[in-house]
């Protein structure tokens, strides 16, 4: 894209689908002016009636844009309305409204075009300041550096640059073996407290490690795996996990690597309330949530429910209206967990599947519900185990709504994988998982985990490698 040096002063001319997608990024341009041309407003005005998600944000950005324009006269809005920040200097708002305005290169009138013709203009009328085009859409991107226009993403609302990844919640040391803790340079004691092995390090402890983080010695087979659960500079507090490789296991399934053996510990540790698990497809996300999900509702009695959501975006073409109540509705969207389902189920001697029998229907029906995320709003969910599937498709701001719905004794897990979105205006660092995991990495009574493919098929191995 078109790039400039940026002068003392900044214009940023805000897109419609900046402002839906973040009703606050008024307040995000620090001290820089910020430009709202009337074609954005006039935009605005036609997505505001409805009960759709984009609606209910139009009319909250309307009511912003309404509550800076309140008290103000004539002449502070030709100057630039103030706009207060919480911390920082303040910014300022200014409207644009051209009665003559010319679409460049003779384009034909669109609502892109008009906004590309306002943007020209206010470089015209303002050369002691740097006017940069602020929007989402790619295309208009394009077309903006086609005409010499500068242009950007709206970044800020980014959980971390395209430079970095989200955090793996691991840290493994390969071929380290016994000798782990002094190629670390920290001094250890061990500690047992009832049926809790403790490791109390001391030293310089490594920048990188988190809460709720694994450190292990190796990716498969490992000697050591423990979570963090107190961290400082020079101090630190590990427990040693449950190996459920081999003898221990959660409603009958084993862990295969180290990365796996972690998650079912998060998914069965009660001083753990937010897990998120990240990964490709086939490497155990829904499959084992979905056992230690059982386990503590059908077997220990730890939940009295399992609820199930997920993001009804599909990847192609809709296929429209679907009769019957809401579990009927969203059984479409339900296919990960009907296959994990049927396989939880099935007998391992002679391959038979349980999932027909009336006795497992009716206990799994009465304990297990499929819900609608749009309407999860107000609602309070105690002694639940909430499982967000494909939680890349949610927004932040979605993603909260569904977090924020936890009560007394419940347990949250959000599954997902931020190469596999199917949003418009997400991406792997601005989707809601990416936020979750980044907002709550040093939270004590949170953990996450990426999974690396474990077993999978040669044909979807194939098929990944050759897209």
């Amino acid at each position: 894209m078109v790039r400039i040096d940026k002068k003392a002063t900044r214009l940023y001319v805000l897109d419609t689908n900046v402002l839906i997608h973040d009703p606050s990024a008024l307040y995000q341009f620090e001290e820089h002016e910020v430009v709202i041309p009337m074609t954005v407003l006039e935009e605005l005005d036609k997505h505001k009636n409805g009960i759709r998600e984009i609606a209910r944000t139009a009319r909250q950005v309307s009511r912003t844009l309404s509550d800076l324009t309140a008290n103000v006269d004539i002449d502070q809005i030709r100057q630039g309305i103030p706009i207060t920040r919480v911390s920082g200097p303040d910014g300022r708002l200014r409207l644009l409204c051209y009665s003559d305005l010319t679409l460049p290169d003779n384009l034909e009138d669109s609502p892109d075009n008009r906004l590309l013709g306002e943007t020209c203009r206010l470089r015209q009328e303002r050369p002691d300041a740097s006017v940069i085009l602020v929007t989402k859409d790619i295309n208009l991107r394009v077309k903006a550096a086609a005409l010499g226009v500068p242009v950007e993403d709206y970044l800020t609302d980014r959980a971390f640059d395209d430079s970095d990844a989200m955090t793996d919640g691991v840290a493994v040391y390969e071929d380290a073996g016994r000798g782990l803790w002094d190629a670390m340079a920290l001094d250890v004691k061990v500690e047992r407290d009832h049926d809790r092995v403790i490791y109390c390090l001391s030293g310089e402890i490594p920048q990188h490690w988190h809460l709720g983080m694994l450190v292990s010695d190796a990716d498969g087979e490992a000697s050591f795996e423990a979570i963090v659960r107190e961290l400082a500079p020079h101090q630190a507090t590990l427990e040693l996990l449950t190996n459920y490789r081999h003898g221990a296991s959660v409603w009958g399934v084993h862990a295969h690597d180290s990365r796996q053996n972690f998650t079912l510990n998060l998914l069965m540790d009660d001083a753990v309330d937010l897990v998120t698990v990240a990964g490709s497809a086939g490497t155990g996300k829904t499959f084992m949530t979905l056992a230690a999900a059982f386990q503590q509702t059908l077997d220990t009695k730890r939940f009295e429910r399992v609820v199930f959501t997920r993001a009804p975006i599909s990847m192609s073409e809709d296929i429209g209206f679907l009769p019957g109540t809401e579990e009927e509705k969203m059984s479409p969207w339900m296919g990960a967990f009907h296959d994990n389902m049927d396989n939880l189920l099935r007998d391992e001697h002679d391959g038979s599947s349980t999932w027909n029998q009336d006795a497992t229907r009716q206990l799994l029906g009465s304990r297990v519900q499929i819900r609608a995320p749009g309407f999860m709003r107000g609602r309070t969910l105690n002694d639940t185990f909430l499982i967000i599937d494909e939680a890349q498709n949610f927004t932040p701001k979605q993603l909260k709504s569904l977090i924020t719905r936890a009560g007394r004794n419940t347990k949250i897990v959000c599954l997902g994988n931020v190469g596999q979105i199917d949003t418009p205006y997400l991406t792997a660092n601005t989707c809601g998982m990416a936020t979750v995991v980044q907002n709550f990495k040093n939270w004590p009574h949170a953990g996450h985990v990426t999974l690396k493919s474990v077993e999978r098929s040669r044909l979807a191995l194939a098929g990944e490698e050759l897209l």
